[in-house]
């Protein structure tokens, strides 16, 4: 077509080279940053999907796409450039998708769709509060889409304590509160999932510690506060602080021996400073600073260590020489997630042998691994975070994982 044509376009223009480089990069990028050993990692409080099995029939070409998205190299860096875009361009709340307005409500999955209801997908993975607090948007998902109700995971944990008693030895249950729990007043006025979030917290807060017997730290925690003049949660983490990890080892101790903190002494030390998981989560790095304690728990000799671990490889801590004062002197095992790490120092102060494991190194165990993790302990404790039994989801509170816990201890009983 001669070029003096009005429908005349050039076959190889300047755009058309410009946008075909760019397809190409997009395109080959991510391959070829597997050729060079980039693979993708779990970063959304969750595990990547794995691979369908082909025995799955027709669901096979249905689970291959979340697969294939999960494990996209470099795809926490595109979803953290789309967010700090979304964020610093366009002012669009942190961590939300498109669609989601704090407005609509979300319900239940069983129950009546008597209100709007919003698909989890659209959840925030942050919620951004009020004075620049931030939050772990799965505190509140998680309890709008549960997959067991309260009744069951209170059954569940019962099914665990009788598992733990029956082997003679003794059993403490410890739930860490979310962040959103401990500090709404700085949450935003309204939110995604607001009122399912609400109904599911009075429920599980109202049976867990009664009906299961767990330690309600609620309470605790806000003494803590009270006298230390500040939050034992930060702005930036979803996590609590040393503060935190303290009052849940005050409140293990008197279960397992009553009177045995009376001697105990506790002096404020160092600043250090820890990343913030929630700015990952936007985009950004991010520190924040916490306070560090000492314990004596004789009044007198501070025995704490600040070992870094995330249980996945349990932690071993022993103390030797003679029993010493306020020091319980049984073989203690802690079954954790990631708050425990800030109990940790205090933990290994105060218990003479103590083991701590990784809730999912017990939980992927077979009953020969379980027995070695817990066959020698007089005391097994079980933290969980709020967030995770809320919602239903621990593999601990599968019936084949308690089973595999009983028949360990069964063979090693105390």
């Amino acid at each position: 077509m001669p070029q003096e044509h009005n429908l005349y376009r050039p076959r190889h223009s300047a755009r058309q080279r410009t946008a075909l480089v760019c397809a190409i990069a997009f395109f080959l990028a991510p391959a070829l940053a597997f050729v060079l050993g980039v693979r993708a990692e779990p970063f959304e409080n969750r595990k990547l999907n794995d691979f369908p099995s082909l025995a799955d029939g027709w669901s096979f070409f249905t689970e291959l796409s979340p697969w294939a998205t999960d494990h996209l190299p470099l795809r926490e860096a595109g979803v953290e450039v789309a967010d700090a875009v979304g964020t610093g361009l366009f002012g669009d709340p942190p961590g939300t998708q498109s669609g989601a307005r704090s407005g609509t409500v979300g319900v239940q999955p069983d129950q009546p769709e008597s209100k709007q209801v919003v698909p989890r997908k659209l959840y925030p993975r942050v919620i951004s509060g009020k004075d620049d607090w931030l939050f772990l948007g799965e505190d509140v998902a998680s309890k709008c889409f549960p997959v067991m109700d309260v009744g069951r995971t209170v059954a569940a944990f019962n099914k665990l304590r009788a598992a733990v008693e029956s082997s003679g030895r003794k059993f403490v249950l410890v739930i860490a509160p979310n962040k959103t729990t401990m500090l709404p007043q700085y949450l935003p006025d309204d939110y995604v999932g607001k009122d399912c979030a609400a109904a599911r917290s009075r429920e599980f807060w109202e049976r867990v510690p009664t009906e299961a017997g767990a330690i309600d730290l609620r309470e605790p925690l806000r003494q803590t506060a009270t006298q230390l003049g500040t939050d034992v949660y930060p702005t930036v983490d979803s996590h609590w602080n040393f503060a935190g990890g303290l009052t849940m080892t005050y409140a293990v101790a008197e279960q397992i021996s009553p009177g045995i903190t009376r001697t105990w002494q506790v002096e404020a030390s160092k600043l250090r400073t820890w990343p913030a998981d929630l700015p990952r989560l936007l985009g950004r790095s991010e520190e924040w600073e916490l306070r560090e304690y000492t314990l004596a728990p004789d009044g007198a000799d501070d025995r704490t260590r600040y070992i870094a671990s995330d249980f996945k490889t349990p932690l071993r801590t022993q103390q030797f020489g003679d029993p010493a004062t306020g020091v319980y002197n049984g073989n203690v095992g802690v079954v954790a997630d990631s708050f425990t790490q800030f109990a940790s120092p205090f933990l290994a102060a105060t218990n003479r042998d103590l083991l701590i494991a990784h809730s999912d190194t017990v939980a992927q165990g077979s009953p020969e691994d379980i027995a070695k993790l817990l066959g020698d302990r007089d005391v097994v404790v079980f933290e969980f975070v709020e967030r995770i039994v809320a919602h239903g989801g621990s593999s601990l509170l599968r019936d084949d994982v308690i089973d595999a816990i009983a028949r360990a201890l069964a063979d090693n009983p105390r």
